[in-house]
Formats: C-alpha cells, sequence, structure tokens
C-alpha cells in the first residue's frame, strides 16, 4: 500500500517533470514563488536577446486524448497499476490543436512546443499513416500562419504499443526503429520547423532513481508484467514506467536512438537544429560537494557528453536539490511548497541553465520549466523572478535561446491523473473550454515587452 509520504515523494519528482515535466516521474518543483531570500533582480527591465523564443509546451499523450495505440494508454488499464486514472479524452487537442494554437498566438507568444505522437504515426510495425503524417504537418504549418515558430518533439515518453511489447528501448532493434519514424516525420514537415528535439527527458526514471521507496519501483514492475502477460510477451518496457532493473537498458537504448535519431533528421533537414531534452536539477551541495557531484556524474554526464555535439541542448528544470551526505535533503523550513510538498525555488532555472551550459558548450533551450499548484498567484509570482535570475546567467554570457512554459494547458500528469495543476489555461473536462488564468497574462506581458519589468 503506498501512503501520502510515498505519494508526495513521488509527486515532488514526477509532478512537473513528469509533467512537464512534463513523464513519469520527476519533481515538480523549481523556483521561489514568495521573494526567495537572496532572490537576483538584477535581470529585471533588461531586454533578452532579439529573437529570443518566448513559447508554452505541450506534449500529445497528456493533451490531444484517446491514443489508443500507445503503450500508456494500454498501462493506464493494467491492474495492479501505477495509474491513479486513465487519460481518457484528455484535453480534446487532437481535433482543438487550432484552439491551442490560437491561445499561443494570443498570449503574445512567439513559439510554441508540442510533440508527435509516434503511435498514431506507425499504429502497427512498418506501416505508416500518411493521414497521421499530415495531420501534424498541418500543426506545423498552423504555427508558422500565426506566426509561432514550431519546437517539435518527436518522442515525448509514449512510444507504440508494439514497440514496448518487443522490450521498448531495451530491444537492440529500437534506435533503428525509432531513427525510421524520425526520418518519415522530418520529411512530412521537418522543413518548416525551428527546432526538433528527439526524446523528452530521457535521464528521468535515472533521476529520481535514489528519491523513491522501494515500493513504488516495485509496483511500475509489477504494472510492467501484468502488461507482458496480457499480451503474452517476455518483456514489456516503456520509457517512463520501469524497474530499478530496467535503467541501463534504458539508458543504453535512448543514449542510441537520439544518436540515431538526430541523423535520420539531419538526412532530410541537414539545417534543421537538433537537440535532445534533459532533466537538470540545481543541484546545490550543503557542506561537502562529494555528494551532488556525484548526483550529477550519474545524472548527466553520458547525456551532456552526447549533447556536445548537437546544436542546443533542452533544459527541463523544476527544482533544486539540496545534498548532504547521506542523500537529499528536505526543503528548508518555511519554503514555500507545491502541490507535492516540494520547494518552489525561482533561482533554480538559472542554476541549473548555467551548468548545463558549462557542461556542454552549446546553447540552452528552455524547453520545459514551471510549478504544479492550484494556486496561481503562485505561479504568477514565480515565472518573473525566475525569468530575471536567468536574464542575469544570460549577462554573464551563457546562451540561451528561448524559454518554454510547462505547459500551456492543465493536462493529464501521467500517473497522478489530473489532480497536479501546471497550466496556464484552465480545461472543462466535458466541454474542453480552455480558461486563461492569471499567469497567462503575466507570460504574455513578458514575451511582448522582451523583458520582465524592472
Amino acid at each position: 500500500m503506498i501512503d501520502r509520504r510515498t505519494l508526495l515523494v513521488r509527486g515532488a519528482v514526477a509532478g512537473a517533470t513528469l509533467a512537464g515535466a512534463g513523464a513519469m516521474g520527476a519533481s515538480p518543483t523549481a523556483a521561489s514563488a514568495k521573494a526567495a531570500p537572496g532572490a537576483p533582480s538584477l535581470g529585471a527591465g533588461k531586454p533578452f536577446p532579439s529573437g529570443f523564443l518566448w513559447g508554452a509546451a505541450s506534449s500529445p499523450h497528456q493533451t490531444e486524448g484517446n491514443n489508443l495505440g500507445s503503450d500508456l494508454w494500454f498501462l493506464e488499464r493494467q491492474q495492479p497499476g501505477i495509474f491513479s486514472v486513465p487519460s481518457g479524452d484528455a484535453c480534446n487537442s487532437f481535433e482543438l490543436w487550432s484552439d491551442d494554437l490560437d491561445l499561443a498566438k494570443n498570449m503574445g507568444l512567439n513559439s510554441y512546443r508540442f510533440g508527435i505522437e509516434w503511435a498514431r504515426v506507425e499504429p502497427v510495425k512498418g506501416q505508416f499513416s500518411q493521414a497521421m503524417l499530415d495531420h501534424y504537418r498541418r500543426i506545423v504549418e498552423g504555427c508558422r500562419a500565426r506566426n509561432l515558430a514550431p519546437i517539435v518533439t518527436f518522442n515525448h515518453f509514449t512510444t507504440p504499443l508494439w514497440f514496448a511489447a518487443q522490450g521498448g528501448w531495451s530491444n537492440p532493434e529500437a534506435p533503428e526503429l525509432f531513427a525510421r519514424y524520425c526520418g518519415k516525420v522530418a520529411a512530412a514537415a521537418g522543413r518548416t520547423m525551428t527546432k526538433a528535439i528527439t526524446i523528452n527527458e530521457p535521464n528521468l526514471l535515472q533521476s529520481i532513481k535514489g528519491m523513491l521507496p522501494p515500493q513504488v519501483w516495485d509496483l511500475q514492475k509489477a504494472t510492467l508484467q501484468g502488461a507482458a502477460r496480457r499480451l503474452g510477451v517476455p518483456r514489456f518496457l516503456s520509457a517512463n514506467v520501469g524497474g530499478l532493473d530496467d535503467l541501463a537498458d534504458l539508458q543504453r537504448g535512448l543514449l542510441a536512438g537520439h544518436k540515431a535519431a538526430k541523423a535520420a533528421i539531419k538526412a532530410q533537414c541537414p539545417d534543421l537544429p537538433v537537440g535532445v531534452s534533459l532533466v537538470v536539477m540545481d543541484d546545490q551541495a550543503a557542506g561537502s560537494p562529494k555528494r551532488r557531484d556525484q548526483v550529477r556524474e550519474e545524472l548527466y554526464r553520458a547525456w551532456f557528453e552526447l549533447a556536445k555535439q548537437d546544436d542546443f541542448v533542452g533544459v527541463q528544470n523544476y527544482e533544486r536539490a539540496l545534498w548532504g551526505d547521506e542523500g537529499r535533503l528536505l526543503p528548508p523550513k518555511g519554503a514555500v511548497l507545491n502541490w507535492s510538498g516540494a520547494e518552489v525555488w525561482a533561482p533554480s532555472l538559472a542554476g541549473a541553465v548555467k551548468f548545463a551550459h558549462q557542461e556542454t558548450g552549446v546553447p540552452i533551450l528552455i524547453s520545459e520549466h514551471g510549478v504544479g499548484t492550484d494556486d496561481d498567484r503562485i505561479r504568477a509570482r514565480f515565472i518573473p523572478e525566475s525569468l530575471s535570475a536567468l536574464r542575469n546567467v544570460m549577462e554573464e554570457g551563457v546562451p540561451v535561446l528561448g524559454y518554454c512554459h510547462w505547459a500551456l494547458l492543465d493536462n493529464f500528469e501521467w500517473i497522478f491523473g489530473y489532480k497536479p495543476k501546471y497550466g496556464l489555461h484552465t480545461v472543462d473536462p466535458v466541454t474542453f473550454a480552455r480558461t486563461p488564468k492569471m499567469s497567462a497574462q503575466v507570460l504574455g506581458t513578458i514575451a511582448r515587452r522582451n523583458a520582465v519589468a524592472g
């Protein structure tokens, strides 16, 4: 039985990065909502560079609804299972995608990050749907028609059911299959994209390895084993649901998958900037840096080495992590907390971005950043505080291409269903009506000004 404490730990790690985090697992923290003690303010009022991308983010499975051919649609109905509720209609964005683009445009944004659902494009192994390729091409074109730069994710956690049923990313064939799919998408719509992200948060499960209680990992493993039995296959594996003994295989497959996908995309669109988005916490040492540095080596090293060859690296930050000699510390007393009980601390974004650039030497795209809370006043304060601190590190010479807030909409947040709220807009579950929150106006004003108010 998973108690509330376990769920809070899980939420702290999954909520936003999941969500934003948009995947199952990482934490939705990251940034201060009250004026955090010592929070920098020098960046307020100073314009961001010309051409800076101001966007909001979404993922297909979390918003489109009825993703019948995917691994997670299958797992959401597995018993025993890790999911609290199934995704169902989600935000009905498969039908209402043009409304979503209008929301981004009307906010004052100049870019939109969205994903393409592999399970729709290749519902059966080797059989590609021209109708679905055309569908996603129309979304890219819809962005262009609204002067929104399309930032496109080729894989946001979910994979086709057939792919997971053959072992997912643990199958030696996986990188080649993913590259074939990416090549098809790039040929159909790549020339009008602004940036391509191959894989969303491939280091997610690795980043929460030491944070989740054993019973959570056991339940994830039981979910996968039950799915394998139902399908009569030896191994069923998903990118954001796994057991501890799956992590090494996932890491190998995803690293090779990114490399192969980038080559396939570049073969079709040589000038299209390609990168990968990573969970990057603002890891801070409380005392000796030994433990923090060990964690950084485990979480980021392999991916940062690969990213050195990319056009940019996507940073997805929701929190800072305070590391003591014995492990991760609890939030400081009196800290502002998000929905799961994790700290909300605005300078986290700047710290994560600075670290990622130091380690890779490539430009940074903030592909996700947000806070899970029912109190939109927290979000409305935390956005400008985070961006002010970000502007400071840009002044120090860190090249940042753009900022995508997670999320455009309150949406399906993986194992937690519809409880966590990360959106700039609410969504009525019956009518699907979108309603802007105060935070949407705050981010939109910053985007129009290309500066945080001084």
